[in-house]
């Protein structure tokens, strides 16, 4: 199992991280993502489709992984929780998929930056919810950026979507489901969504 090409993916447990892994080699996670054949305005969610800027830098990357779990798969996933840990089972049982882009480079850094910005424009644009943390320790490019959008559906969240930027990776992990903003909370530090509190959370400033 190629575990080294989902570096920086958290999962629910040691055997819940064989079976994500077996998913990934599965749906062939070599490559960069696909260009978009999907209308991003035909669902709200649309798990194959990315913005063309994160196609862009995916070329680039020496090391990357791309894969999609379906709701058998989630189904899977959320067996294997513990019962101990029942409110993040239910979380996963109302997904109806995950899918996650994650890529590596070397040294250099992230080559541009700009690519980034524009991944994170095609969310504004598209007119998500935007909710960022950052890190505490001065610029946010040079330490690491998490930034969330959520589409809405009354008081309950149709999806999200999660950039996760640090100086040398970049993931981007989509959700799409029927969840309310608990079991939201419930999903963090799986599927390659930061372990974040509650309090990291603040409303972006106006774009």
């Amino acid at each position: 199992m190629k575990l080294t090409l989902i570096l920086g993916i958290s999962v629910l447990s040691a055997t819940l991280g064989c079976a994500l892994a077996m998913a990934q080699d599965f749906v062939a996670p070599s490559g960069p993502p696909p260009a978009s054949t999907a209308n991003p305005d035909a669902d709200p969610v649309p798990l194959e489709w990315v913005p063309p800027a994160l196609v862009q830098l995916s070329s680039q990357a020496p090391i990357k992984s791309n894969f999609t779990l379906d709701r058998t798969m989630l189904g899977i996933a959320a067996g294997l929780v513990p019962d101990s840990d029942a409110p993040t089972r239910q979380a996963i049982n109302k997904l109806d998929g995950v899918s996650v882009h994650t890529m590596r480079f070397g040294d250099a850094g992230i080559p541009d930056e700009g690519a980034v910005e524009a991944i994170r424009g095609s969310y504004h644009l598209r007119g998500w919810k935007h909710v960022v943390t950052t890190s505490d320790h001065g610029s946010p490019v040079h330490n690491g950026t998490t930034d969330v959008w959520v589409v809405l559906d009354g008081a309950n969240v149709r999806g999200a979507v999660v950039l996760a930027e640090t100086p040398r990776s970049l993931t981007l992990v989509t959700v799409a489901g029927n969840l309310s903003p608990v079991d939201l909370m419930h999903l963090r530090g799986h599927f390659g969504i930061p372990k974040l509190d509650s309090s990291d959370f603040k409303n972006a400033p106006a774009q």
